[in-house]
């Protein structure tokens, strides 16, 4: 009876701790919040004296800490300590690693491709290997981000790697050696370039992470010494990343003083106004930006800037409508909790943000636009391809990436560019096809008739 009291009160301040620590201005509502927060300890305590098998209060406690954040919207989040240490691994663009992309094939973990300079790279670890081993620890029973978590350490960190490779006479896995390799700060490719025809330059961001803006910077003074006239900003099915990455990247294409974007939250202490502190370097050249329904968050930002300020016109599909802001919080035991605090606007004060839980609001939203173009999904994924694909080997020159796919979001973004067709027109067009598709499909859902049901006898 003395550990049931025990448990009872285990339970309880886990939840007052919940409802104090995680929401510290709740502390005035605690006493009311307790008859609510009866309901949830009476059936934990239930469920841990009742449940068919022995359970783990930590398990529980995690498990109601998931359902409350999973009731406020899609990208507030509980975060267990793997999943908060990835995000800070992610978010910084950097980490102590060794330079391999890896795929699980044929149950291995298998090398897609070592990336140039990397530490793989330079031991000679080519496309195609197997690792069977990391320090000596098996990993062929292992899931691949286990094996990637494992091979992952501090920056100047030693760790050997038990490769077999291919025999080419014999066709079997029967090659082995090891590699001692030290773990190197690896920034991960988010910007490529390259020029197009009619000295139009190309640029793709993969996201917005630490070295983005960065990288930008080098691609546009590389276009810019071959000659480029015009600018294709594509931020297609980049899903963003860092806020002042967006701001950054934004002022590098606008004068001083202007306005990138601004968050707006319940607490006055979330407003804050994001604007340019210097004329940007590219203020002049004739560009362009494409988006896609993949185009989110710090994406949103830069297309809804630009276009607000109508330096540039947006071309391709409505985005995903990703504008809120989260705030991540250090949990005991190396947790994280992500909790959405203020959403964006852009500088005419519209609200990207689309609620995807809302029919009707799920309607507004995201950045639409100038010139739209519907592309299939399938067919989005086949250009961006090559890029997923390219396959370096050590020794051997970088490889030409080939874009064979047809792309007519970019291919109207660079008539327009060019002057084979007017902005003005292009719009026009536009508007007339998406009226036209919304009329169909009004036409199709009232023609749509009701099933005839007919009873059998009885």
């Amino acid at each position: 009876m003395k550990n049931k009291k025990l448990n009872r009160y285990a339970v309880l301040a886990a939840a007052v701790f919940f409802v104090g620590t995680l929401f510290p201005y709740a502390y005035g509502a605690v006493d009311r919040s307790l008859k609510q927060l009866r309901v949830l300890i009476d059936v934990m305590e239930y469920v841990k004296e009742n449940y068919v098998e022995k359970t783990d209060t930590q398990k529980l406690v995690t498990g109601a800490i998931r359902g409350v954040v999973s009731e406020l919207d899609d990208f507030s989040q509980y975060l267990d300590p793997k999943d908060y240490k990835n995000l800070k691994n992610d978010t910084r663009g950097e980490f102590g690693g060794l330079g391999i992309r890896l795929q699980k094939k044929d149950d291995f973990v298998t090398v897609v491709t070592p990336m140039p300079g990397t530490p793989a790279y330079k031991a000679g670890i080519m496309p195609g290997d197997r690792i069977v081993a990391v320090d000596d620890k098996d990993i062929s029973k292992m899931d691949l981000d286990e094996a990637v978590e494992i091979m992952r350490g501090p920056v100047g960190s030693k760790v050997k790697l038990l490769i077999s490779r291919k025999n080419k006479k014999t066709g079997k896995y029967d090659q082995k050696k090891e590699y001692p390799l030290k773990r190197e700060r690896i920034v991960p490719e988010v910007v490529y370039y390259r020029m197009l025809p009619q000295k139009v330059g190309y640029l793709y961001m993969v996201d917005f992470s630490g070295h983005s803006t960065e990288e930008v910077q080098k691609a546009l003074t590389k276009l810019q010494k071959e000659g480029m006239k015009s600018l294709v900003l594509d931020l297609r099915f980049n899903p963003g990343g860092l806020l002042t990455g967006a701001v950054d990247i934004a002022g590098l294409f606008l004068p001083d003083d202007k306005m990138i974007v601004y968050t707006k939250g319940r607490k006055q202490e979330y407003y804050q106004e994001f604007k340019t502190h210097k004329q940007g370097a590219y203020t002049e050249i004739p560009m362009a930006v494409l988006v896609n329904q993949g185009s989110a968050s710090a994406s949103e930002i830069v297309a809804g800037a630009l276009q607000d300020h109508a330096r540039a016109f947006v071309v391709g599909q409505r985005t995903f409508g990703k504008a809120s802001v989260q705030q991540v919080m250090p949990l005991a035991g190396g947790a994280g909790l992500r909790l959405t605090i203020a959403r964006y606007y852009t500088p005419l004060g519209r609200l990207i943000q689309r609620d995807y839980r809302n029919k009707e609001k799920a309607e507004e939203g995201g950045i639409f636009p100038d010139v739209e173009v519907v592309v299939k999904a399938k067919d989005e994924v086949e250009v961006f391809a090559p890029y997923r694909d390219v396959v370096y080997i050590p020794g051997q020159p970088d490889p030409v990436i080939e874009f064979k796919a047809k792309d007519p979001v970019l291919d109207k973004a660079v008539a327009i560019l060019t002057g084979k067709e007017k902005l003005e027109d292009a719009k026009a067009q536009s508007q007339q096809e998406a009226a036209k598709r919304k009329a169909e499909k009004t036409d199709k859902t009232e023609n749509e008739t009701e099933p005839e049901i007919v009873e059998a006898d009885k």
